[in-house]
């Protein structure tokens, strides 16, 4: 019998169950470049091109393992362009009565993989994904019966699993959390390191000159192209932040900068969720170096709760409350996306600084998105849909299953408070604060209304404004209100007068080209 192993493109791991007890000489791999998943959204150029070739070197991987690997290419003139037609290629190709596959990140992946069997007429087996710390059964068991699923208690529930930074049962330095102390402005004349870069080899630059020609309408620029694609290349990416930036990741973490997309940042997402990486390595690798004493321990418990706490709760909640979590919206928002999330062309300069560095790398840290990007879609009242869809297009480390429960819920509230306990909303405050954004900015961050005034600061209290049947009963929000109940009534006209004024003049755009 000829066993079919098929991998996804974010499933780059010799590890994956997929591939636990196979026998190279009666297993073929089966993987492909398919239009349907290039195309079910507008991904970045960038974005595609390293996947496509992290797909192409890990086939190469595979071959040197001694796998026959039954592998397609976008421009193949035989590709049917979804999974299922590849699929079916392979098994009549070389004979294979049965299907082996890990449970897909995505859940519209799923629903087609649990439609193999009846379709294809074959016994599909569907493994649990392993490179996961927590199990979808693990994550259900502690969910159930909860009123509310708060990260911390999951997270705590990790560290104590694994071990990971815990001495006779309590965490090390006497605290779980230290973001506390993850939150300074990045002070003048610190020297930030070079993130690690690679030049594209041969493989690398065919499949750039492929999606180049192919999906030149898609957003993002496809050069540079300094990504790892390789195992060995990601392992040198996490080696390089452990040594270089992992030291003062805690204390600037929150921190940005005008033309310094990277900071201190690991940038490993990337390869996390595609494979390249595994979360314990990347986790262990972090408290080894606290236990040298070369990284703190605000900057060694920020990142592994990043990894070991968020990323594995997001998850959980994804494939929780799929399929229904796609269609929330609990604050009723329907503005479109304005075309300034397209062309960075606006004169917030916090914005435009975000949308060029995510046009140019397909990557912006986890402020950016969450306190600029994500802080005016929430302000603004955009269209979960159109928000959601635009992150999972303009992110290289975007996949719906961690995509969606930090847009809908941690960025938008769209969830109704399921995922965080209070809307991430901030006035131009908090930008001026973490940035140097605001000193290059048409606007005044100090003035609060009028025509020069920094719109997130009128459209923090419009916000407030506009969804106080939804959000007054939150307890973590009754300060505000009762900020904004002492206001004059000039100061909440103005308020809404610059608000309505400055939302009529930002223009949908009507592709995401």
């Amino acid at each position: 019998m000829t066993t079919l192993c098929v991998i996804f493109g974010d499933q780059l791991s010799l590890d994956i169950a997929t591939l636990s007890g196979a026998d190279p000489a009666t297993t073929v791999v089966c993987m492909a470049e398919v239009w349907d998943e290039a195309t079910y959204v507008k991904h970045h150029k960038k974005k595609l091109a390293f996947l496509f070739s992290a797909m192409r070197h890990f086939a190469n991987a595979l071959r040197s393992a001694g796998y026959t690997v039954a592998y397609t290419p976008l421009d193949d003139p035989k590709n049917t362009g979804s999974f299922r037609g590849e699929v079916q290629r392979a098994m009549r190709q070389y004979g294979c009565d049965h299907i082996v596959v890990t449970h897909p990140g995505d859940y519209r992946v799923m629903v087609e993989v649990q439609a193999w069997a009846q379709a294809l007429g074959v016994s599909v087996d569907i493994r649990e994904d392993t490179r996961f710390l927590c199990s979808l059964a693990t994550f259900d068991a502690w969910a159930s019966g909860r009123k509310q699923l708060r990260m911390e208690y999951f997270y705590r529930l990790m560290r104590k699993r694994y071990a990971i930074l815990i001495a006779e049962d309590q965490p090390v330095g006497g605290k779980w959390n230290y973001d506390a102390d993850n939150r300074k402005p990045l002070k003048s004349g610190v020297q930030i390191p070079p993130p690690w870069q690679t030049k594209p080899d041969a493989i690398t630059q065919s499949v750039m000159a492929m999606v180049a020609d192919r999906f030149s309408d898609h957003f993002g620029d496809i050069d540079p192209m300094y990504l790892a694609v390789t195992h060995d290349q990601a392992q040198a990416v996490l080696d390089d932040f452990i040594a270089h930036r992992l030291p003062r990741f805690g204390d600037y973490q929150d921190a940005m900068i005008q033309g310094e997309p990277w900071l201190y940042h690991s940038h490993i997402s990337f390869y996390l969720n595609c494979g390249l990486l595994q979360p314990l390595p990347c986790v262990t690798a972090a408290v080894d170096a606290y236990n040298r004493g070369d990284a703190p321990l605000n900057a060694v418990e920020g990142f592994v709760r990043q990894i070991m706490g968020w990323r594995e709760y997001v998850r959980g909640i994804y494939w929780r409350m799929m399929p229904d979590y796609a269609q929330n919206n609990a604050l009723g928002a329907t503005r479109p996306l304005p075309d300034f999330y397209w062309t960075g062309k606006t004169g917030m300069n916090c914005i435009a600084q975000c949308v060029q560095e995510t046009k140019r790398n397909a990557y912006a840290h986890h402020i950016q998105r969450l306190m600029v990007l994500g802080n005016f879609a929430l302000l603004a009242g955009l269209d979960p849909k159109a928000v959601n869809d635009w992150f999972l297009i303009v992110y290289a480390d975007a996949y719906e299953w961690v995509e969606l429960p930090n847009v809908t819920g941690m960025i938008l509230f769209a969830d109704g408070g399921y995922l965080a306990s209070k809307p991430y909303a901030a006035g131009g405050s908090y930008i001026h604060k973490m940035s140097n954004y605001c000193q290059q900015c048409r606007y005044k961050v100090a003035e609060k209304t009028g025509p020069n005034a920094c719109p997130f600061n009128y459209l923090y209290w419009d916000f407030l404004a506009r969804n106080r049947d939804h959000l007054q009963s939150n307890h973590r929000m009754g300060m505000m209100y009762n900020t904004y109940d002492r206001m004059g009534d000039e100061k909440k006209s103005a308020i809404r007068r610059d608000a309505a004024q400055f939302l009529h003049t930002i223009n949908p755009m009507d592709s995401s080209a």
